[in-house]
Parts: structure tokens; C-alpha cells; sequence
């Protein structure tokens, strides 16, 4: 039937974001997209070459953006896999990122999660996966 792509999110400080992604996620720019007609920039974050077709995140940058986004209600999160949850959560601590739910097990079962959040405060869960 189709396959998922990618989540486009909406972010202020399209350096930050990026550097957010890459230096505490391990994501790498896939691709960038500058629309000056539009005044926007489209920039695809990922795992390696994204050659196994893993989704991607898209940061869209629209220049004139003054005013931080509201996330709505409806937004819950992102997942990425990691090897070690705690690790991964000390990771984004040392690089200036916020961890908001420390590394433990999921209420009510086993697997390790955390949750951090980006620049723009988009939660990202982090499950542990061996």
C-alpha cells in the first residue's frame, strides 16, 4: 500500500534543531531544501543514509516565524531506540538538552524509557532496544 516517509515539525531556530538532532540524537542531514520563494527551508533529519528507508524527521524553518509554536494538544511524541536509556538521557544532559521523564521502566511493565525534549519542546521518547 505505501510506506511512512517522514514527520514534519515546525521549528523556530532551525540551527539549534539541527544541532539538537545530530549532536544528542546521533541523527544525521539527509537533505536540505531552501525555498526562498516561500521564505521556508526544509531540512530532512535521519539514521545513516536512510538507505533502509527508516522515517525521517523534517524540520520546516519558515523565515519570518517570530513567535514560538504551540504544540497542541494532540502531539504526543517521537520514538527513537537506543541501547542504553540512561546513557542516552546523561548524553542530551551534557550537550544542554532537557530530560523530562528520567530513564526507568514504563509504568505498569519493563521496557526502559525516557523522555527529553527538543528546542522547540517536541517530547522525543527514548526506549531501550539491545
Amino acid at each position: 500500500m505505501g510506506s511512512f516517509l517522514h514527520t514534519m515539525l515546525r521549528v523556530r531556530d532551525l540551527d539549534a534543531s539541527i544541532a539538537f538532532y545530530r549532536d544528542l540524537l546521533g541523527m544525521h542531514e539527509l537533505r536540505r531544501n531552501e525555498v526562498s520563494a516561500g521564505r521556508y527551508t526544509l531540512v530532512f533529519m535521519g539514521y545513516a543514509s536512510n538507505a533502509e528507508g527508516q522515517a525521517e524527521i523534517e524540520l520546516t524553518h519558515n523565515w519570518d516565524q517570530q513567535e514560538p509554536y504551540e504544540l497542541g494538544a494532540a502531539f504526543g511524541h517521537l520514538a527513537v531506540g537506543v541501547p542504553d536509556v540512561a546513557a542516552a538521557c546523561e548524553h542530551v544532559r551534557q550537550g544542554g538538552g532537557r530530560v523530562v521523564r528520567e530513564a526507568g521502566p514504563v509504568k505498569h511493565g519493563t521496557t526502559v524509557i525516557a523522555f527529553v525534549e527538543d528546542p522547540d519542546r517536541y517530547k522525543i521518547e527514548l526506549i531501550e532496544r539491545r
